[in-house]
């Protein structure tokens, strides 16, 4: 079954985040998201994942990301980041862990 990610990334060199969707590996994405590029995240080869959530269609995963781009503020980033999830079903890493450990 295919899986759909909507996920945040942080660049420290920029300190900004980056919000987007994928079908492809988390892994893949962040790779080519970290390699010299034209667009947003090519400005920098630092970016980290630092949250995501799993979806079973590409629509919620598309709605998720139209959401929380439309929100416009990092304090909301950063408390859905420091949230746990668990109320959701959101998958979080935590410090420790890989993303290949979760998905």
């Amino acid at each position: 079954m295919e899986t759909f990610i909507t996920y945040i990334l942080f660049s420290v060199s920029l300190n900004r985040f980056y919000i987007g969707y994928t079908s492809d590996k988390i892994e893949e994405r962040l790779r080519r998201h970290n390699s010299e590029h034209k667009g947003f995240t090519g400005a920098a080869s630092d970016w980290v994942v630092v949250y995501f959530e799993v979806y079973s269609t590409k629509s919620e995963a598309m709605q998720r990301e139209r959401e929380i781009k439309a929100w416009k503020s990092r304090k909301l980033i950063e408390k859905l980041i420091a949230s746990d999830g668990r109320a959701s079903g959101v998958r979080v890493p935590n410090q420790s862990q890989k993303v290949a450990e979760i998905l």
